[in-house]
């Protein structure tokens, strides 16, 4: 997606870490995914954010929403921006599953560093997250055993 590429320079891990949590990549490519059409959480308050409706009550009103971190009507594409946690967390897997029961959600655009480099007991580790994140959904769509309803587009930094 051009929004993250036109930003490579300022948000990419390939050479080095650059520190950035997700919240500050968001924030390096808000005003390019603005630009397409996307709406882009603003902050960490409850106003801030961007929900997805997963199950509806009374009224027509969801009872149950997840949020995203952007969300563009138009294409129906979820984005979610992840750092360390993409793997290492586990992030990926939950990111798969809350978008496979929001409503409206054609296209999971999932956002991963390249590498993610941490502290292990006073030696420096690497975690290849987007290899790993590329491998789990590779194999979720080739086992044929979980039908996830929407595609998705896994973009590295």
């Amino acid at each position: 997606m051009a929004a993250f590429r036109a930003n490579e320079g300022a948000i990419s891990t390939v050479e080095d870490d650059n520190g950035l949590k997700s919240d500050d990549v968001l924030n390096v490519v808000r005003d390019d995914l603005d630009a397409i059409g996307f709406d882009v959480e603003e902050g960490k308050k409850e106003e801030e954010k961007i929900h997805r409706p997963v199950l509806f009550g009374e009224n027509g009103e969801p009872d149950l929403q997840y949020e995203v971190d952007g969300y563009h009507e138009g294409k129906r594409y979820g984005l979610e921006v992840e750092a360390s946690r993409a793997v290492l967390g586990n992030a990926l897997y939950r990111d798969l599953i809350q978008a496979a029961v929001m409503v409206q959600v054609d296209t999971l655009v999932l956002v991963v560093p390249n590498v993610y480099r941490y502290n292990n007991g006073g030696r420096t580790t690497e975690s290849r997250a987007y290899e790993k994140s590329r491998d789990v959904i590779d194999t979720v769509y080739a086992s044929g055993r979980v039908e996830l309803p929407f595609e998705t587009l896994l973009i590295g930094y």
